[in-house]
């Protein structure tokens, strides 16, 4: 049961930190973990008791906790949620709680492209100044295509004969 609560340790520890291997996790991921495995119930165990627990188990100035600290912060918990079980059912019935458990996203804002937006972003039918902005794939021109790019080639602008002076003297 350990081992599948340390999978379960990895996956919270490694949440929303790239940085991190997945041996240590910090006290965000520990409340998160606590609170999507059901540990954290709002009543019996609130988020005062985690994070009690949590700055009981870590070291002195220390910012994150390691499994074996994890598992002494969980026999904690384990007594608290379940008051009339012996520790050991306590702790087994919070690796129960964990089994299979992903941190959740629920919440998460995702990217939609919900009725006119489609629309909107539809560079084909862009108009006027808009249009010369992209290419005909949609693909935007940069700033070739915001700006009028002037010709430094020497001749005068609005010249239509550029090019034709050595044509001309050569004769």
């Amino acid at each position: 049961m350990a081992s599948e609560a340390g999978k379960t340790f990895q996956r919270f520890a490694v949440f929303g930190e790239s940085s991190s291997s997945g041996t240590e996790m910090s006290n965000k991921n520990f409340s998160k973990l606590c609170k999507d495995c059901g540990i954290m119930d709002g009543k019996i165990v609130t988020s005062t008791d985690v994070d009690i627990v949590f700055s009981k188990v870590k070291a002195k100035n220390a910012r994150t906790i390691t499994f074996q600290q994890f598992q002494e912060a969980m026999k904690e918990l384990g007594q608290k949620r379940f008051k009339d079980k012996k520790p050991d059912e306590a702790l087994e019935n919070i690796y129960k709680l964990m089994e299979g458990k992903d941190p959740a996203t629920t919440g998460v804002t995702k990217a939609t492209t919900v009725g006119g937006v489609s629309r909107l972003t539809d560079t084909s039918k862009y108009t006027g100044t808009h249009k010369e902005r992209f290419d005909e794939s949609g693909k935007g021109k940069g700033i070739a295509g915001r700006e009028e790019m002037t010709d430094k080639s020497g001749y005068v602008s609005g010249y239509k004969g550029a090019g034709t002076y050595d044509k001309k003297s050569s004769k």
